[in-house]
């Protein structure tokens, strides 16, 4: 390793629906643009791109990177699902690390279609069929979108174990929209009581519409450079990536007939536990964290796989508030999935954004108290991979 990566800039989009969204490659290259105009820096600098980005054909992030120019460097597609943006992101922080570049662009972008997610292709093998079988294995299929059927399976499955109440994962989505009626970038702004998302058209398990994200369009970047670099160019260096870890799904994931190890729980808790050993960090020495909540459910499991509850407290830590402000921990003070949104390879960088903004004490009206000097990222996709991003104010 050459030294740690400096997170110099970032940027995104206010994300939006469907019917209302600029086409991909106006998004992306307006959220990378955002980025280098925070770092400081021009374009001609950049050394190579990571474009993420998941409904799209080859090349989208060419697209998206000339529209800041043409300066002939690497540029990568990735698609992780809904971990492409960190996937991006863990690509550009290795390449500065191990000395390959001093200054890469990592952008993520999405411009989905309405309705809920489905497969692309239905001439070949789908990626997602062995977790199909063992789904098929433990429960009922019906005629749900089947991402909803997984999470509203899995926090069906934790409810029976624990006796959660149904209540509870309702109370994290009334929390998501708190959160983000400051949140200028967010579509949901509106709030909403537990009465509200209860009410909301069931579909499955114990989640209610009002308890899954919604499709989005959006973009996000991050400039990632080296110290060096930083020093050289006179750039901000106060927020690095202390630590990082992907993990994907472990033989667990077929073989124990548990719907919360389908949706990652075990690369989620391996990622992390990566994570705090590689920095003598402590899921306690967090006061500010955002994490993969597509559905309420997966909000719940991820408190206790990333290790800031205890297993089967979930429910307790939400009751006694200590997701929120004035809490033990800022769960998603963005808004998250559920009321940010979530275009898929745009969503890991917009977590980046938000927590390095936090970490400056530039979040505004969402700004955790007590300047923060660390910040947990979490972000996963289904297929599968965990990506855990730990956060650290240094100057």
């Amino acid at each position: 390793m050459c030294g740690r990566a400096v997170v110099a800039g970032v940027g995104m989009i206010p994300f939006t629906t469907p019917s209302r969204s600029e086409t991909y490659d106006v998004m992306g290259t307006s959220a990378a643009r955002a980025a280098l105009v925070d770092a400081g820096i021009e374009y001609s600098k950049i050394q190579q791109a990571y474009a993420g980005y998941v409904y799209g054909d080859s090349t989208c992030g060419q697209a998206v990177v000339y529209g800041l120019g043409q300066t002939g460097i690497p540029v990568i597609n990735v698609n992780n699902n809904c971990s492409t943006g960190s996937s991006a992101l863990f690509l550009a922080r290795q390449a500065v690390e191990s000395g390959a570049a001093d200054a890469v662009l990592a952008v993520g972008f999405e411009q989905m279609q309405r309705g809920a997610l489905a497969m692309g292709y239905t001439d070949r093998p789908s990626p997602f069929a062995r977790f199909d079988a063992v789904m098929d294995e433990i429960q009922e299929r019906d005629e749900s979108p089947f991402a909803a059927q997984m999470f509203g399976g899995a926090g069906r499955q934790y409810a029976e174990k624990y006796g959660t109440a149904p209540e509870t994962f309702a109370k994290i989505s009334v929390k998501s929209r708190r959160h983000a009626a400051n949140n200028p970038f967010a579509v949901f702004r509106d709030p909403v009581t537990v009465e509200e998302v209860m009410a909301s058209p069931h579909i499955y398990g114990p989640l209610t519409r009002l308890q899954c994200c919604p499709p989005t369009c959006g973009a996000a970047a991050a400039v990632i450079v080296s110290a060096d670099f930083a020093k050289a160019n006179g750039l901000d260096a106060s927020v690095i990536i202390r630590a990082q870890a992907m993990a994907t799904d472990l033989p667990s994931t077929f073989t124990d007939r548990d719907m919360t190890k389908i949706v990652g729980y075990d690369m989620s808790k391996a990622a992390a536990r990566q994570v705090y050993e590689a920095s003598g960090v402590s899921p306690d020495d967090l006061r500010v964290v955002e994490l993969h909540d597509c559905f309420t459910a997966n909000e719940l499991l991820t408190y206790e796989a990333i290790g800031l509850t205890a297993d089967g407290t979930a429910e307790k830590f939400v009751n006694d508030g200590d997701n929120t402000y004035g809490g033990r921990v800022v769960t998603n003070p963005s808004g998250g999935l559920l009321s940010k949104g979530h275009p898929l390879g745009a969503t890991g960088l917009a977590q980046c954004a938000e927590l390095v903004w936090q970490l400056r004490g530039r979040a505004e009206a969402r700004q955790v108290d007590g300047d923060p000097k660390l910040a947990l990222q979490h972000n996963i996709g289904l297929g599968g991979a965990a990506v855990v991003t730990l956060y650290e104010k240094v100057s």
